[in-house]
């Protein structure tokens, strides 16, 4: 009954990939465990709904950092899916694969396969893109990508507005050059949410090989000796032991994975024996190497009444449930772009930039009325690290999250570069029938010291943790290039938490390819 050949832990963006890819042949038994419920929460498949996904719990894991030092101590709001689908369930749908030089690096650093050359081919083979199909796009994979069914006059003018300022326009940012501003393709099919959980489980779910399970938390790996032989979890009321006569695979992303290592004596020792837990491997690396995007929003008020702070939810709704269409369609970050500041080390980006024709603050958790518009910025490729610990031995205690933001002077010396150009395209006439007073910062916030203590102030995620069990060789490598735990057979982890370093771009599409990747390794060797 509870013996599968494969085990998933995490039904998010890598491991519904991995359900589907482990399963197509039929021959083998697929477990795949989600700690949350099913995606049937309307508001997950309406785009523009991502806005009100914020604040529900049931499908959020809700996480804080402890105090950032950097950031005046703040505790920083990390969402991440706690669903069917996990975060590309809740995202903003930005299909973004990164630079291609980002893969380079992971191979430089000692994982083969992992060059531009080789990841090429996965991004492709889950992708179906309703426009582009060349070199670089495909149009027969699972995952529709798509242009914006609809998008607010306001993303127009900012692209007006950088084009005036000197910045590049370009129509893809996935294809031969990364750098410039345009219009993001966002994973939708016919303008509703396309998550890993429409596009591939959903289609494997019927067949007989393949089990689902919602609201089953993993409490840690089973091991016999130096070998994962299976998993215990909890369905309901029960406490459940699984076996495995393959493999064990941690598929919950960067927060949950190197947790799960650890509540299963994997990581480090003294930190494990501060719970009472004994270390059965001593693994240096398990949820050090934490990274993640740090981003600041500049907001303007606007002159009239176009933005989406006034439109009608109701009709919007209506218009979006009976026809697909309008605003309900939109992901609301239509537009942004990617800079290269003259500190950046080589020819990649250094900024990304997200624009949003509304008022946001605190994660759109704070309300605040009249019409605005607003426009991300953060640093692609930071240099600070933190790390992922235990705060009790218990599996349902959030973990404690330290991400050390701004902790190397670079980082800060990046975010006031950005800032500067976040005001400069503001500023540019393509606005002038739209701009009223500045909201964040503020004008009266103009010396250096004042930008600082306003990033310091105002600085958030932008949700792309990464890191926790990288893959490599070296004294912190958990996993290695075929993403196996170091020293322990049967367990694989395979998401986000094994980028060895961030990639320029939004994470949900490495996330997919890595997982794509890895599953054709296990089928095909």
């Amino acid at each position: 009954m509870n013996t599968f050949d494969y085990i998933v832990v995490g039904a998010g963006s890598a491991g519904c990939v991995l359900a589907n890819r482990l399963s197509a042949d039929g021959k083998h038994q697929v477990l795949l465990i989600e700690a949350g419920s099913s995606d049937w929460n309307p508001l997950i498949h309406m785009p523009a709904g991502l806005a009100k996904l914020v604040g529900v719990k049931s499908i959020n894991w809700g996480y804080e950092t402890a105090p950032e030092p950097e950031l005046n101590n703040r505790r920083l709001y990390w969402p991440r899916g706690k669903v069917l689908g996990g975060s590309s369930s809740i995202n903003a749908m930005c299909y973004c694969r990164g630079h291609r030089k980002d893969y380079d690096h992971w191979e430089a650093l000692g994982n083969p396969g992992w060059g531009s050359a080789d990841v090429l081919p996965y991004f492709m083979k889950s992708e179906n893109n309703q426009r582009l199909k060349n070199e670089f796009h495909s149009d027969d994979g699972l995952l529709s990508v798509m242009d914006h069914k609809y998008t607010n006059p306001l993303s127009d003018v900012f692209l007006d507005a950088a084009a005036e300022v000197g910045y590049d326009r370009t129509d893809d940012f996935n294809g031969l050059r990364q750098r410039g501003f345009g219009y993001y393709q966002v994973t939708q099919k016919d303008g509703s949410r396309h998550s890993t959980a429409q596009a591939f489980l959903k289609p494997a779910r019927s067949r007989p090989n393949l089990t689902v399970w919602t609201k089953t938390m993993a409490l840690k790996v089973l091991l016999t000796g130096k070998r994962a032989t299976g998993l215990l979890v909890k369905k309901g009321r029960h406490v459940i032991e699984l076996a495995a006569k393959q493999e064990v695979i941690l598929s919950g992303g960067a927060i949950n994975s190197p947790q799960l290592l650890m509540l299963s004596g994997i990581g480090v020792a003294e930190e494990l024996a501060e719970h009472g837990i004994d270390c059965v491997h001593d693994l240096p690396g398990v949820g050090k190497n934490l990274q993640d995007h740090l981003d600041v929003c500049l907001v303007q008020r606007c002159s009239q009444k176009i933005t989406y702070d006034t439109v009608s939810e109701i009709l919007s709704g209506l218009k979006y449930y009976l026809f697909k269409e309008g605003p309900g369609t939109s992901n609301v970050a239509e537009a942004g772009g990617f800079w290269k500041t003259p500190l950046a080390e080589d020819d990649r980006p250094d900024l990304q930039f997200h624009f949003v024709p509304a008022i946001l603050d605190d994660h759109g958790r704070n309300r605040i009325k009249g019409n605005g518009y607003t426009l991300h910025m953060c640093v692609l490729r930071p240099e600070s690290r933190g790390e992922i610990r235990l705060s009790s031995a218990n599996p349902e205690d959030h973990p404690h999250i330290q991400a050390n933001y701004l902790q190397v002077e670079h980082d800060l010396k990046l975010m006031l570069e950005g800032f500067k150009i976040q005001r400069k395209i503001f500023a540019a006439s393509a606005f002038d029938a739209y701009r009223d007073d500045e909201l964040f910062p503020g004008s009266e916030v103009q010396s250096e010291a004042q930008v600082i203590e306003f990033i310091r102030n105002k600085a958030e995620s932008i949700y792309h943790p990464i890191g926790t069990c990288k893959m490599g060789s070296d004294a912190l490598a958990v996993v290695d290039h075929h993403l196996k735990v170091h020293g322990v057979e049967g367990l694989r982890v395979v998401d986000a938490s094994a980028m060895p370093t961030l990639v320029s771009g939004n994470t949900n599409a490495p996330t997919i390819m890595m997982a794509e990747k890895v599953s054709d390794h296990i089928m095909n060797g």
